[in-house]
């Protein structure tokens, strides 16, 4: 076999993209829809696509998945295209990529490889980093046979012990375990770190605003939108892969964080689900989800289903998709890219619900109702309260001017620490709890 299969994955290399329909196995998604989003995956780490096509299926072969004659055909196209690399939209095993491998003469990549390869490129933070290579090893660990399968044909020995390429696997076994167990226990300590910034967020009583969505949908475009950061957000999937968090302002709360996530995407592979659980915990501890839906594209629906279904299993919203512990606002992104009658069917349903609502975060229409909207929600169910606090307690006096709605600040005459202030101010219930913790 040629060296450079064994290579890896190269910007701008050519690749054909094939999408295994397999007969009896369902999908959110249509073949043609998957096909689309696969081609969108190899774009997002600078991969041409020579050509792309979906093929049907009928039995899956144990040692190459598809049949003779398709493999056939995919060598085929590969000369044909001049393609370097094949990308194969499904799960392969170790067994059926290297024989793909063999027979094709092209390094072939299944979707798990592939999103693996995105997200070794795109993680910034040591935490994404981090869980990108414990990704990445519980994948390598699953097919070390496709590594040495050569290797022990040169070397053979079918003794006791077995020969010495199985030797070298056991070896390689041991010391992937030794790294994902380190890799494990860093992430823990990362982690714990989060769940303290979270804690002293929960005391500096800023409420945390989530924003979560398919891959793609436009959430990092919203995300600059409202705060008028630099995040990367182009027309990629995954351009996003850490947590970013930023403070806005809203009618009626000075001060809320705003938090981007990792887009979701169907069919994730499972050892990305694990390991990419902690760039969600933020949603779990938000006080309000915001769901960033592409209206543009025909899949809508389908990738709704598949975001509620990831956030049902976090426990952020149940089965009907309402929120658990805090609301869920639906928007509907990229109306500028929708026909005139695509707008006047969809405007109708949108206005039926408070907490559904249009814009487009390109352009900026929209936006401000938006945000209208996360101040009522954030300020509903204030309560008016009167305090007599002292004069001198400036800082719980100064947070309440910043985190409530004070009516009235007037002098409360003189207590046994001096002068006092009586403050009329609206709250809710959790603001009134946060300024109860705040030292006197």
């Amino acid at each position: 076999m040629d060296d450079d299969i064994e290579g890896e994955v190269t910007r701008g290399a050519r690749a054909l993209v094939v999408c295994p329909d397999v007969r009896g196995q369902r999908s959110a998604q249509d073949p043609e829809a998957r096909l689309e989003e696969a081609g969108g995956l190899a774009l997002a780490i600078g991969i041409v696509v020579a050509e792309s096509y979906v093929l049907n299926v009928r039995d899956v072969r144990p040692n190459t998945l598809f049949g003779e004659g398709q493999v056939q055909r995919i060598a085929t196209d590969c000369e044909l295209h001049e393609a370097e690399l094949v990308i194969v939209d499904g799960a392969l095993s170790g067994i059926q990529q290297r024989n793909l491998e063999e027979k094709i003469g092209r390094k072939v990549i299944d979707r798990t490889g592939l999103i693996l390869e995105i997200f070794g490129e795109r993680a910034a933070t040591a935490e994404g980093r981090l869980q990108v290579e414990l990704a990445h090893l519980d994948y390598q660990q699953s097919r070390l046979v496709r590594s040495w399968t050569h290797l022990e044909r040169q070397r053979g020995g079918f003794g006791f012990l077995g020969g010495p390429g199985e030797t070298q696997i056991e070896a390689d076994r041991r010391m992937i375990r030794d790294r994902m167990g380190k890799l494990r226990r860093e992430l823990e300590q990362v982690r714990k770190t989060r769940e303290l910034h979270r804690k002293r967020r929960g005391r500096a009583p800023w409420p945390v605003i989530a924003l979560v969505g398919y891959t793609n949908a436009g959430k990092s475009t919203l995300f600059n939108r409202m705060t008028g950061a630099d995040v990367m957000a182009e027309d990629l999937l995954f351009a996003t892969l850490d947590p970013t968090m930023r403070a806005i302002g809203l009618p009626g709360v000075e001060k809320a964080i705003l938090s981007d996530t990792v887009g979701f995407i169907s069919d994730l592979p499972t050892q990305l689900v694990a390991a990419f659980r902690a760039t969600l915990e933020e949603v779990t501890a938000a006080d309000i989800v915001l769901h960033v839906r592409d209206m543009a594209n025909p899949d809508s629906t389908a990738q709704k289903r598949e975001v509620l279904a990831v956030l049902e299993e976090l426990g952020v919203v149940d089965e009907a998709g309402e929120g658990v512990d805090a609301p869920v606002i639906e928007v509907w992104n990229k109306w500028d890219a929708l026909s005139e009658e695509r707008r006047v069917e969809l405007e109708p349903l949108a206005g039926m619900d408070e907490d559904v609502l249009a814009l487009s975060a390109i352009t900026g229409e929209g936006v401000d109702a938006l945000r209208e909207r996360l101040g009522e929600v954030l300020t509903a169910g204030a309560k008016r309260y009167s305090l007599l606090l002292p004069a001198s307690d400036g800082a719980r006096i100064a947070w309440l001017h910043a985190h409530g709605e004070v009516i009235d600040d007037e002098d409360g005459g003189e207590g046994e620490d001096g002068p006092m202030r009586r403050l009329d101010v609206r709250l809710t219930d959790k603001e009134f709890g946060r300024f109860e913790t705040l030292p006197s």
